[in-house]
């Protein structure tokens, strides 16, 4: 049993400021000295960034289609250990599912899962009394699901938010929090900027969250939602950990006392977080490697001793300029690829491998052209890996999301990495590079840190197999 008090805090559907307010109330709890942890719903690296940003610990992504919903509970007491308070923004409304799997997918599969109870942020800005029909409905949808009550977003007056209480009192629903139709304004960083700001903590992005911090805690009831926070029951399963994790999916999760020096695994991202799921660290570093950060936009040269570079799906691909005047790491990368090091690149990050992406040279290491278009690739891939890689033997079949604008010619190198219906094969394998569009959450596949940890060790210590691209498991 784990004790984290927690919250689930979803909508009726999207656009009723949930984000906002999410980001606001972790704010608001840090500045009060409240240790908090941030999770999102769903595959968004840029939302998790910002709850990070305001918690000053990582934001964690929990999708249970990447994970499974049995992982869920685990991660939540993982990323959560020591927290005083854990808040989950769910995605879309609240029995939303992308995938039209509600009963396992949907914000409220995973506020059941976790035994939780739902803060529903209602958008009240054209309804009145009728509220309380919305709430009550969105409570006895499903008798699982626990309505611990509602926070109002955009009440128009003192009459208008005086009428909405009480027609929610008359249902038994509290209401936490009543902010007006201009408190939440659009204050952070546009989204085509991605988790850069918040990962980087520009200025822009730390005013915005703090903002957000004071406009929640002058109009929302802190003490009452912590109190509801604490009546959830303990997490009935023991916190995830990368070390089982490892072990129980069948392998080393760490490399032994004397086998030779730690591996060095450099993760993109900045000073404030990576690309990768916080998850992807914690596994390489169960798994015997030492993990440093390399920022594709700013550092010059891959740290020292790099034996093995991860690009996570976090990457945004609208930084294309800035990837590519940063030459000297796009050459240091090549000669890493080309020297038969581990590269494992998703999202965005195989687009930075590839010859150029709209005239713009990058690093050259795959010889693919890239071509950012105005329509949005995204949702979920089951996907078969067509080639044996150091991320799976060929057969495996996983889960991942694909989120993107830009396409790459050609889809797919000679041994391509995936193939899915309806698709034709995707991504590349080459010698110790394994590059797709395709993100996966590390967290399911945790083997996936030992064999890269591995792949990075033998070549260190056999050279001459490193250049012929051999690659173990």
């Amino acid at each position: 049993m784990t004790v984290v008090p927690r919250l689930v805090l979803s909508a009726p559907s999207s656009g009723h400021g949930k984000n906002a307010l999410a980001i606001g109330l972790l704010a608001a709890f840090a500045d009060r000295g409240v240790d908090v942890a941030g999770f999102k719903v769903g595959p968004d690296h840029v939302d998790a960034a910002y709850l990070g940003l305001a918690t000053g610990r990582p934001g964690r992504v929990l999708d249970p289609r990447l994970v499974g919903l049995g992982r869920i509970a685990p991660l939540v007491g993982h990323g959560a250990a020591g927290a005083g308070l854990a808040v989950v923004q769910g995605s879309m409304g609240l029995y939303d599912s992308l995938a039209g799997r509600p009963e396992s997918e949907s914000t409220a599969a995973v506020a059941t899962a976790l035994r939780s109870p739902v803060v529903l942020v209602v958008d009240v800005a054209a309804t009145g009394q009728s509220v309380a029909a919305l709430v009550h409905g969105f409570r006895s949808y499903d008798e699982q699901l626990w309505l611990g009550g509602v926070i109002l977003n955009r009440v128009a007056s003192a009459r208008h938010e005086e009428l909405l209480r009480a027609a929610l009192d008359d249902i038994g629903v509290p209401v936490y929090g009543a902010l007006r139709r201009q408190d939440l304004p659009s204050v952070l960083p546009a989204r085509r900027y991605g988790a850069v700001p918040a990962l980087a903590r520009t200025g822009e992005a730390t005013r915005a969250v703090r903002r957000l911090g004071e406009t929640v805690a002058a109009a929302v009831e802190l003490d009452r939602l912590i109190g509801l926070a604490r009546s959830a029951p303990p997490l009935p399963v023991p916190p995830w950990t990368p070390e089982e994790a490892g072990r129980e999916d069948g392998g080393p999760a760490q490399v032994g006392p004397g086998l030779g020096p730690r591996p060095v695994v450099a993760v993109a991202g900045t000073s404030g977080g990576s690309y990768s799921h916080a998850e992807t660290a914690e596994l390489l570093r169960a798994a015997g490697a030492e993990v440093v950060t390399v920022d594709p936009l700013h550092d010059e040269a891959l740290p020292a001793g790099t034996g093995a570079l991860v690009v996570g799906g976090g990457l945004p691909e609208s930084y294309a300029e800035q990837l590519s005047a940063n030459r000297r790491l796009c050459i240091a990368v090549a000669e890493l690829a080309r020297a038969g090091r581990p590269v494992v690149a998703e999202g965005a990050g195989l687009l930075w491998l590839a010859r150029e992406l709209d005239g713009l040279p990058m690093c050259g290491v795959l010889d693919a052209v890239g071509t950012r278009r105005d329509g949005l690739v995204t949702g979920y891939r089951e996907a078969t890996a067509l080639t044996d890689s150091l991320v799976a033997p060929a057969g495996t079949v996983v889960a991942g999301h694909k989120e993107h604008r830009s396409v790459l010619t050609p889809r797919a190198g000679a041994r391509a990495a995936w193939s899915w219906d309806g698709g034709a094969p995707e991504g590349f394998v080459w010698r110790r590079v394994h590059a797709s569009q395709l993100t996966l959450h590390w967290a399911a596949y945790p083997l996936l840190a030992a064999r890269l940890v591995d792949a990075a060790a033998d070549a260190a210590a056999d050279p001459a197999t490193a250049r012929s691209g051999g690659v173990t498991g």
